[in-house]
């Protein structure tokens, strides 16, 4: 039998997303505008009481939320109430930071994943936001 020839190939490493600072003045700001549009709009809109006889999940809460350099719009679910883990947290729009006061909108597709849309300002994408409800 014979044996394989082994051969060298490049291999050059591969390009890494670079990561922008966010200033805490643009964080507040942001959360500030955020949690404004989530009392003022999506709750009232979306937040029912819970049924007595509760058969499917139901939105309990909807809340803004920053982890590294993007900020997303999250609700958490209610669950059935004999089963673990009785609520949890999807994201349903996230705004990543691309530096020069520049953002990336994105929302979540049915499949699970993000879906880029617009680069745009803050205050483009917080009108966005309240315009094109991605749900």
């Amino acid at each position: 039998m014979a044996t394989r020839k082994k051969t060298w190939i490049y291999n050059p490493p591969k390009p890494t997303k670079t990561k922008f600072k966010v200033s805490e003045e643009m964080k507040q700001y942001l959360k500030k505008k955020g949690d404004e549009i989530v009392e003022k709009i999506f709750k009232p809109e979306y937040l029912k009481p819970v049924p007595e006889k509760q058969t499917h999940n139901h939105i309990v809460d909807i809340y803004t939320k920053w982890y590294r350099n993007c900020f997303y719009f999250c609700v958490k679910y209610q669950c059935r109430p004999n089963s673990y883990p009785s609520f949890f947290e999807n994201k349903f729009v996230k705004l990543e930071y691309l530096g020069d006061e520049k953002f990336q909108y994105s929302y979540m597709r049915h499949t699970g994943q993000w879906w880029p849309t617009f680069k745009m300002t803050i205050d483009e994408c917080l009108e966005h936001v309240t315009t094109a409800i991605p749900y």
